[in-house]
């Protein structure tokens, strides 16, 4: 009978730790679908740190946000393409990167993204065309 005491607090502290695990895993699930609403100011002033030469950028386009699977969680993500200048000043090319948020905030920039977004539908991004320092 004294083994009873300490089996139950065993099991039922487990089950404890299984709800909290559970519980955070929904609050994720929930961060990562709140809708980014001002993505594109939020794509704007990250692109102004981001860009060796923020001025003078062509070809710009960006897709509305949309729920992907990235790293297996699914997430808002918007699609950018454009070409920025080099540090020279000469265009470095056509570069595709993906944006991803977190909360509906703009987490971080993944670069290399042709691939992922080979089937996006870009819109133009003029605003990104019009960037300053």
């Amino acid at each position: 009978m004294r083994w009873l005491v300490p089996v139950l607090t065993l099991v039922l502290g487990g089950c404890s730790g299984l709800d909290a695990y559970r519980t955070a895993q929904q609050t994720e699930a929930e961060a990562q679908s709140v809708v980014p609403e001002n993505y594109k100011t939020e794509i704007l002033a990250l692109m102004r740190t981001y860009l060796n030469d923020p001025v003078g950028v062509r070809g710009a386009f960006a897709t509305v946000p949309a729920m992907r699977t990235i790293e297996g969680t699914n997430r808002y993500v918007v699609c950018v393409r454009y070409n920025a200048r080099k540090g020279g000043g000469q265009y470095a090319g056509s570069k595709d990167s993906i944006i991803l948020f977190r909360q509906g905030k703009l987490d971080r920039i993944v670069d290399n993204a042709r691939e992922f977004c080979k089937d996006a539908a870009y819109q133009p991004f003029p605003e990104l065309e019009r960037l300053t320092r």
